[in-house]
């Protein structure tokens, strides 16, 4: 098989994507079809791994006592951010909406497996934290594709992990990486919400290629 090539379109729609890539916090009732979520799951299987270990778990919540629960932690999480805050800080954070939790059809939850023996530890004696670094790239892989199919996700990172962990009953070995939010967006834009809000803009910094 011919690696195929790549043209100038492609490119520019492959910017699209990048550019339409959000972070998705206001999603349409409208549920998924069971078979576009475990599509986006085995999309992921393309994700670079550190020794080809392949350690991402995905896990769909539906249960609506763990649903509850993780609900319940982020609210908690969420309260106890805030009070970190004061003044104009904490006026405009108390206005942000910074999960989809309630209104997202499809809850997944991604766990890094620390005791896979899959790859067989290459790469990873001195930089453990690289399993859960291919983690997060099975995220972003599936990210993408969802949002090629018109599907939003939302990451959820204010909550305890531990009680996530717990309510979720999963092995103890597998570590939270992320909560995510999945379902169709209430609304499109090219512009990151938190940019809107006014909380923050573009750093400079992270656009810069240091040269040492």
């Amino acid at each position: 098989m011919s690696a195929p090539r790549f043209d100038d379109a492609f490119r520019a729609r492959l910017h699209d994507l990048f550019r339409w890539r959000r972070d998705v916090r206001h999603f349409r009732p409208d549920p998924l079809p069971h078979e576009a979520l475990e599509r986006l799951v085995r999309e992921t299987a393309l994700s670079p791994s550190v020794g080809y270990s392949q350690p991402w778990r995905f896990v769909r919540v539906e249960t609506p006592e763990r649903r509850r629960a993780v609900i319940a932690s982020f609210e908690r999480a969420n309260a106890q951010a805030l009070a970190g805050y004061d003044g104009k800080d904490a006026a405009l954070y108390a206005q942000l909406k910074l999960s989809g939790l309630r209104e997202a059809p499809a809850h997944v939850a991604v766990f890094c497996d620390t005791s896979t023996t899959t790859g067989r530890g290459l790469g990873r004696a001195t930089m453990p934290q690289m399993l859960a670094y291919s983690a997060a790239m099975a995220i972003y892989t599936l990210w993408l594709a969802a949002r090629a199919d018109g599907i939003g996700v939302g990451w959820v990172s204010i909550l305890e992990p531990e009680v996530v962990t717990l309510a979720l009953d999963v092995p103890g070995e597998w570590e939270l990486i992320a909560y995510l939010c999945i379902g169709y967006p209430a609304g499109d834009s090219d512009t990151p919400e938190l940019v809107t809000a006014g909380w923050e803009r573009q750093d400079e910094r992270a656009l810069t290629l240091h040269e040492r």
